[in-house]
């Protein structure tokens, strides 16, 4: 037989089930696959043998719409590193024990940057120890740092939650007419793209933020007070955005101040707190009315605002991953290959999994304001594309319906 296997790892977003849909989607239209199976968490679901069959929960046309729109992992996620295969053998030997148990021939993994860790050791080792294991990655992350692909899924979605949210915040806080700070903490790690898609919020003519502050720019305290002094003298109400992992000159996490150390499986610090401290730092310095805000969570998996641009791309590259998996290819990713702004039309490529794993892909510094704490015009005609579309969300009692998987 030739059966399918497909995982999620990673952070949720508001599209990644909409890449799952995209595999069932297109298993289903090219007759070359019999069982599809889920990997409940990931690649701990194949280690630990907890496999469901899709076609008993994803039914019909209906139940593919519904999981299409549904946000956060469907299948259920994981942050599970695996040691380089002549480290330690064993998860190796379990998974491919676990392949050849259900007959697997292709295995897709839906994640971001450490998922395509796992699927570039876990291809290396099927090549060296001659399994046949079609082994494919599929791109997500709205921290849109992923090498070799010009955005990824779940970006273009957090981006319009952002944009849209730092909208009615300006409207919100530019009502009072007192002097006051708001300071809007973004995800986004190391890369700024998040943080800078808060620009967004100018498109219609609204003010947006006044200052952002992206994590590629070394963090001045000094400056900062100084640019919202600035800003105070010119209008009551200051709105700030800030990359979550803003550095000062000496390398150190702003929010170091306020974390507690602690690191995941791959080794990256939890980092949460640099508009808390930076509340601080402006209570203390000047004085004014001050406030943080950290989108966190909510950013994720808004399902309710995302991009039909993003679901569309999403699905459709679930799709190019299964292409890859039946024509033969292991170690590989499908990715988006711009090709213009103006209109905007893309194309869907597959580029090699060892030169996207464990690489980070930052904003240009000629997208970053010469001043260090604002975007250029060249960010927005990169952002604007993405956020574009209206989903078709089916509702129930009022809310959106959602699928669970188990």
């Amino acid at each position: 037989m030739n059966n399918l296997l497909v995982a999620q790892s990673g952070g949720p977003t508001a599209v990644i089930n909409a890449t799952l849909a995209g595999v069932i989607q297109g298993v289903r239209a090219s007759n070359k696959v019999d069982i599809v199976y889920g990997a409940k968490n990931g690649i701990e679901g194949v280690l630990k043998d907890n496999l469901i069959k899709l076609d008993d929960f994803v039914k019909d046309i209906v139940a593919l719409d519904t999981l299409t729109y549904t946000p956060s992992s469907a299948l259920g996620t994981c942050r599970y590193k695996l040691k380089d295969w002549r480290e330690d053998e064993e998860p190796y030997r379990r998974i491919s024990e676990a392949f050849y148990k259900y007959e697997i021939s292709y295995f897709i993994y839906i994640g971001g940057n450490d998922s395509m860790d796992t699927v570039n050791k876990l291809s290396d080792y099927c090549k060296n120890k001659h399994h046949h294991f079609n082994i494919i990655g599929a791109p997500k992350t709205i921290d849109n740092d992923l090498n070799l692909t010009d955005h990824s899924p779940g970006f273009g979605s957090a981006a319009k939650y952002i944009a849209t949210t730092m909208a009615e915040l300006e409207s919100d806080t530019s009502s009072y007419d007192m002097p006051a700070v708001t300071i809007v903490e973004i995800m986004g790690r190391d890369a700024g793209w998040l943080t800078a898609s808060s620009a967004l919020a100018r498109i219609n003519g609204g003010a947006g933020p006044d200052l952002i502050y992206l994590c590629e720019k070394e963090f001045d305290y000094a400056g900062f007070l100084c640019n919202v002094r600035e800003k105070l003298e010119q209008k009551p109400n200051v709105l700030i955005a800030v990359s979550e992992g803003i550095k000062d000159g000496k390398g150190n996490y702003v929010s170091d101040q306020l974390s507690s150390g602690a690191t995941d499986n791959f080794g990256h610090k939890y980092i949460a707190g640099a508009a808390r401290t930076l509340e601080q730092l402006v209570r203390r310095k000047i004085g004014c009315k001050v406030r943080s805000v950290e989108l966190n969570l909510m950013q994720r998996a808004s399902a309710h605002i995302a991009s039909e641009t993003d679901v569309t791309e999403a699905l459709l590259l679930g799709q190019k991953a299964l292409s890859c998996a039946l024509n033969g290819e292991i170690g590989r990713m499908s990715a988006i290959k711009r090709l213009s702004n103006h209109p905007y039309r893309i194309e869907f490529i597959s580029v090699p999994v060892e030169e996207v794993a464990n690489k980070e892909k930052k904003v240009p510094p000629s997208w970053i304001s010469a001043d260090g704490h604002d975007v250029t015009k060249d960010m927005i005609d990169y952002l604007r594309p993405l956020i574009q579309g209206e989903t078709k969300i089916q509702y129930e009692n009022g809310i959106p319906r959602q699928m669970k998987l188990f």
